[in-house]
């Protein structure tokens, strides 16, 4: 569907010296895949998506559609985006119009739809995606979670050949990011072809067809999921897919706000797509302090989650501590049991800032 020859991007600056965010980008899209885009913020993949769409015309290259050249002088944008959707970080719902009015009005204006032949289809549309019954609501009156699912039935109803996502779920509270996923998988299952931009590395992997890895500028390798995430060749790709992701606590004192904590371990497990070790994660961490806190000495705790594995692990070091708790006699031992029934893999060792456990979950 898509042939992408040589594709270069570069923005001016004010010294003079241009910076090149694409650099002879070449890869084919075929029909009903998916494809996502990963890489460090920075190495191009917006700006590759855009360029695509036209919304930043490229520098140098070809881009073939269908085996057209999108790049000739006075190609049409509005046809080319009419069979290329795209879908944005920030919605960019018109906050005047209902959400029904937002689905219906490119139908009406590019296609030649009716109003009553636009609503028909646009309420089959925001029922794909679950919004119904928010047909007659304001963009102010719907969650983040929604906003981007209408923004998703907007793109729909211009029946495209294939959608660009820029990053779909990056502008959302944690816990709407599942809905939004969720409705790309029902076009996944339909075969829609798509353009998946994402920092979602287990989504990533769960959906795609194939996997572009971005570094500098350039598609530094391609492959496979498994390829990608479980082989990768290249030392950059290496080192980006085995990235640890944590969140550390420092506890000094009773007053510590331990509210907030919970709520951060539960943002964690759910941006990271293991909402099922939410539970887990924090019961351990809650009965290691309900052990180690009459023993009145820093805690220090860090939550970690290994995007290339898709394990997590927890580790307390107890400053100062010359004994696990474990091993202490005067251990509270339902604390003790509730521990082991969230984690059979417990590893103890003295370190110089304290004694340490670690929980494999």
């Amino acid at each position: 569907m898509i042939s992408v020859r040589h594709l270069t991007k570069s923005f001016p600056t004010s010294n003079g010296r241009p910076i090149q965010a694409l650099r002879d980008i070449s890869c084919e899209i075929h029909e009903g895949e998916i494809v996502s885009i990963i890489g460090h913020s920075g190495c191009g993949k917006s700006t590759l998506l855009r360029a695509l769409n036209l919304l930043d015309p490229p520098t140098a290259g070809e881009i073939l559609v269908n085996g057209e050249n999108i790049l000739v002088k006075g190609y049409p944008a509005h046809q080319l985006r009419q069979k290329m959707g795209m879908v944005f970080q920030h919605f960019n719902l018109f906050n005047h119009l209902t959400v029904l009015e937002n689905v219906t009005l490119a139908p009406m204006k590019l296609r030649g739809l009716d109003r009553t032949q636009a609503e028909q289809e646009g309420i089959e549309f925001l029922r794909k995606v679950g919004l119904a019954e928010k047909a007659q609501a304001m963009p102010s009156a719907l969650s983040g979670g929604q906003k981007q699912r209408a923004a998703i039935a907007r793109t729909l109803a211009m029946r495209p050949n294939i959608i660009l996502f820029d990053e779909p779920t990056s502008a959302l509270d944690p816990t709407m990011v599942g809905e939004v996923q969720g409705v790309i998988r029902l076009l996944a299952q339909e075969k829609m072809t798509m353009l998946i931009v994402t920092h979602e590395m287990r989504f990533a992997r769960d959906i795609s067809s194939r996997i572009l890895f971005m570094h500098d500028g350039i598609i530094y390798e391609e492959g496979t999921p498994e390829q990608i995430f479980s082989h990768p060749q290249r030392p950059a790709t290496q080192a980006f897919v085995r990235r640890i992701r944590s969140l550390t606590f420092d506890i000094t004192n009773n007053d510590f706000d331990f509210y907030d904590m919970t709520t951060q371990i539960k943002q964690f497990c759910i941006r990271y797509s293991m909402p099922e070790k939410m539970d887990p994660i924090t019961h351990v961490v809650e009965e290691m302090l309900v052990l180690m806190r009459k023993y009145d000495s820093p805690i220090h705790i860090e939550v970690t989650y290994s995007e290339l594995n898709q394990t997590s692990t927890i580790a307390i070091i107890h400053k100062g501590e010359t004994l696990s708790p474990f091993e202490r006699e005067d251990t509270d031992e339902l604390a003790v049991m509730i521990i082991h029934g969230m984690s059979n893999d417990i590893h103890t060792e003295q370190t110089p800032e304290g004694i340490k456990l670690t929980f494999a979950m």
